[in-house]
C-alpha cells in the first residue's frame, strides 16, 4: 500500500480577485516582477510561471455549483502541477474573504484508490477519500491555466500575487487527467488576478490597486467551466 504521509492545513488568509483584460494583465505582471520575488517552485523565462490542472468535483445533482448549504463553503479538487508524479488532494474552504486549505500530497501512481469504494485508514488519501464519499461527490470537470506568480512580506506576513490566463476546460468523470491542450479556452479576453494576504491589505497592494484602478469582482474558475462545457446554463463569462 503506497503511503505519502504529507498533510498539511493552511491558515485562513484574505483573498481579493480582479478579472482583468489582457494587456492590464501583461502590465500587472511587469509591475510584480519588478516589486516581489518569484515563486521558487516556479519556472519560465522569468521564473514565475507554472501550468496548473486541477479535477474539481461536484454531486449529481450539481450541490456546490448552487452553493447549497455546507456545499457553498467548500470546494474538493484533485490538483497537478505541470507535468509533476505528485498529485495534490484539497478542500479549500472559504468564509467571505478568507481561504483556507487542508491538503495532501500522493504519488500520481495513487490516483486510482480514490476510485475504490473503501480505504485503509493507514493512507494519507483516507480523509480525502472519505469526505468525497459522504458528501457524494465526483469528478465533473478538468480546469487547468497557467499561472504567474509572484511572492513577499508585509508587516503582518507573507504575500503572494497570481495572474492565471488560458483558462481550459474539460468534462471528467473518473480521477484520472487528461491532456489539458485539448480544453476547451474560457473567456480568451479576460484574466483573473489573485491578491493574499493576512489581516489588512498590505501597502504594496493597495499601491497596486491604485495604480491600475483595480476593483475586486467575484470571480470563479469552476463556474466557468461548468457553464462553458454547458453542464448548467448561466452566463459564462464575467460581465458578459
Amino acid at each position: 500500500m503506497p503511503l505519502t504521509e504529507i498533510r498539511e492545513s493552511r491558515a485562513f488568509v484574505q483573498e481579493l480577485k480582479f478579472v482583468v483584460s489582457p494587456s492590464q494583465a501583461d502590465a500587472v505582471r511587469q509591475w510584480a516582477r519588478v516589486h516581489m520575488s518569484p515563486d521558487p517552485h516556479a519556472g519560465g523565462a522569468a521564473g514565475d510561471q507554472y501550468r496548473v490542472t486541477s479535477l474539481y468535483l461536484d454531486t449529481d445533482d450539481m450541490a456546490v455549483f448552487e452553493r447549497r448549504g455546507s456545499y457553498a463553503r467548500s470546494k474538493y479538487r484533485v490538483r497537478r502541477y505541470g507535468d509533476g508524479e505528485r498529485i495534490f488532494l484539497e478542500r479549500k474552504l472559504k468564509t467571505r474573504n478568507r481561504v483556507g486549505k487542508l491538503r495532501s500530497v500522493l504519488d500520481r501512481a495513487e490516483l486510482p484508490m480514490l476510485e475504490r469504494a473503501d480505504a485503509t485508514r493507514r493512507w494519507a488519501g483516507h480523509w480525502f477519500h472519505q469526505r468525497v464519499r459522504v458528501r457524494g461527490l465526483r469528478p465533473v470537470c478538468q480546469i487547468s491555466y497557467w499561472r504567474t506568480a509572484r511572492m513577499g512580506v508585509s508587516e503582518n506576513g507573507p504575500i503572494r500575487l497570481t495572474v492565471d490566463d488560458g483558462v481550459c476546460a474539460l468534462p471528467a468523470s473518473t480521477f484520472a487527467f487528461a491532456d489539458p491542450e485539448e480544453g476547451m479556452l474560457l473567456c480568451p479576453d479576460q484574466r483573473i488576478l489573485e491578491l493574499k494576504y493576512r489581516l489588512e491589505i498590505p501597502g504594496l497592494f493597495k499601491q497596486l490597486m491604485q495604480e491600475f484602478d483595480l476593483r475586486p469582482q467575484a470571480s470563479s474558475k469552476y463556474r466557468l467551466a461548468v457553464t462553458g462545457l454547458g453542464l448548467k446554463l448561466e452566463s459564462v463569462c464575467p460581465n458578459s
